[in-house]
């Protein structure tokens, strides 16, 4: 290979080289002004005014450098575009409310961009959309717009300075005099460049516009602020001693302020050991809030037992003072009284077992239904000894108090005074009249049995063994008691007396009626149905 040849290699290869690397460049700078495709963001901000402001300039967001002004150009509305390259990834995302104000950074008129992404806003709330982005054939095809209700351009301070020196001062009168007529019927525009001018007449613009939402509230609260200060007015001087008192106590508390740093420091501890009385207290007010409750319901009676214990005391004052007069004559009496108490205590002693008996006697009755037997008695022997028929009340049987209820062994230990018959109506000291007796009653006692049964009963017994009235009768004559027996003889024979006579003794007072004779027409037919069978045995 010649070297002709080789030299012409190497310089191709060089040319080949040199164009690759600038289709590199171009490359790049293509997709820099496309707005980043390298990963770039780009801001296109549109200001009033962008006066002393170059590319390079600073964008800080609260401070801090996020990226620089890459180019400021004018727009076809007489407006400012910049363009702010957002260098920080954590920055790039700006939001439709978004803002950026240019300010001054140093005394030789150096500017920069102070932006702020988002407003902000109470947490949990959503986020605005984000800016948005220029399409594709317009200027700027690829940025972020920010328009400029969303930008400031305050006047710097300096030219503020030169108004005063002249000859700007008999400039800004022509300019003055001359944007007179310009700005006639542009009010409005103007005012959005004030506002835009200056940031704090915008933010004062907001503020405004939310005290006159809340009018109403702010009305509310002069009225209530005027009732609240009211009676501090009242007590202003209490309240200008309250702020000297107030002065005392934190001058002696920054004299002790090492005591109270001590006191602080421990203050979490204490509130530690606190909690677990804490707790106890939470649940001694659960347990004890059913019982305030029921006080609560109280309270009125409660408090008209409070109002009435004044009457009270008043009206018993006489009451013990009385007391007391009866307790000083009462008190020897008392005293006398101990001896008895001492006997009464002896007494207890010694009857203690009798009581104790007793006791048990009355638990007996009452469990086993003792006292309802008696009463049972009482009423059922009441009853089968005192009868009532169509006449009245009769007896069916008589209690004989006499010395024939003693009990003998043999009749040779038998009383003279006992004759043992029944409703007899004389004892052993019988009148002389008993002993002038008739024959014939002596002669039917005789006929009676051995036991000197009665007549009465004799016949009785006979009935009751299913003989007739007549029978028993035949079968026994004679009287049934001393007077009928009496009554018999005076009317010279041994028939039944003409009447009936009263028996003396226990039954006395009751009627007894005479059985009709054998020939009479109730004779024979009567049976146990007489009389004398309905008295004795209580039949209706």
């Amino acid at each position: 290979m010649s070297t002709e040849f080789v030299g012409w290699r190497r310089l191709a290869g060089g040319i080949a080289g040199v164009a690759c690397a600038a289709a590199a460049v171009v490359v790049i700078l293509v997709a820099t002004a496309a707005g980043g495709s390298t990963g770039g963001y780009s801001v296109r901000a549109i200001f009033d005014d962008a006066g002393n402001l170059i590319a390079g300039e600073n964008v800080k967001i609260d401070g801090v450098k996020v990226g620089t002004v890459s180019s400021v150009t004018a727009t076809p509305q007489a407006k400012a575009a910049v363009v702010l390259d957002i260098e920080n990834p954590g920055f790039r995302d700006f939001r439709s409310d978004a803002s950026c104000t240019i300010r001054p950074e140093s005394l030789i008129g150096e500017k920069y961009v102070d932006c702020l992404p988002t407003q902000p806003r109470v947490e949990g709330t959503p986020l605005p959309p984000p800016l948005k982005r220029i399409p594709g054939g317009q200027e700027g095809a690829g940025e972020y717009l920010l328009p400029v209700q969303n930008t400031h351009s305050p006047v710097d301070v300096d030219l503020l300075g030169d108004i005063d020196r002249l000859p700007e001062r008999e400039r800004l009168t022509i300019i003055l005099n001359e944007l007179g007529a310009g700005l006639a019927g542009r009010g409005s525009d103007l005012n959005e460049v004030i506002k835009r001018a200056n940031p704090a007449l915008q933010e004062l613009d907001k503020v405004l516009q939310i005290l006159a939402n809340e009018n109403k509230v702010l009305a509310k609260l002069a009225v209530d602020g005027d009732k609240a200060l009211k009676p501090i007015a009242r007590d202003r001087e209490r309240v200008g001693d309250f702020i000297v008192q107030a002065n005392k106590v934190a001058q002696a508390s920054a004299a002790t302020r090492g005591s109270l740093k001590r006191n602080l420091e421990l203050f979490p501890p204490f509130l530690e050991q606190l909690s677990p009385a804490l707790e106890r207290v939470r649940r001694f007010a659960e347990a004890t809030t059913p019982t305030f409750a029921d006080l609560k319901a109280a309270a009125p009676g409660l408090d008209k037992a409070f109002e009435s214990l004044p009457a009270f005391s008043s009206s018993s004052e006489k009451f013990f003072t009385n007391l007391g007069s009866t307790a000083k004559l009462n008190g020897p009496a008392l005293v006398g009284t101990k001896p008895l108490l001492k006997e009464l205590q002896r007494l207890g002693d010694a009857g203690l077992p009798f009581t104790e008996n007793f006791s048990q006697l009355f638990e007996s009755l009452r469990e086993t239904g003792g006292l309802e037997r008696i009463m049972d008695f009482i009423f059922l022997g009441t009853g089968s000894a005192n009868g009532y028929d169509a006449l009245g009340h009769f007896l069916r049987a008589e209690g004989a108090a006499n010395d024939c209820l003693s009990y003998y062994i043999s009749s040779a230990t038998s009383s003279g005074n006992c004759h043992r018959k029944l409703f007899n109506t004389h004892t052993g000291s019988s009148t002389a009249s008993a002993a002038s007796a008739s024959k014939q009653s002596a002669s039917a006692a005789s006929a009676l049995d051995s036991s000197d049964t009665s007549v009465l009963m004799a016949r009785t017994l006979a009935v009751m063994n299913g003989a007739t009235q007549a029978q028993a009768i035949a079968k026994y004559p004679g009287p049934e008691t001393v007077e009928q027996e009496g009554a018999g003889t005076s009317a010279g024979g041994g028939g039944s007396p003409a009447s009936a006579q009263p028996v003396g003794g226990t039954s006395a007072g009751t009627t007894y009626y005479t059985p009709p004779s054998a020939s009479s027409p109730e004779g024979e037919g009567s049976g146990a149905d007489g009389l004398l069978l309905n008295y004795l045995l209580g039949n209706e």
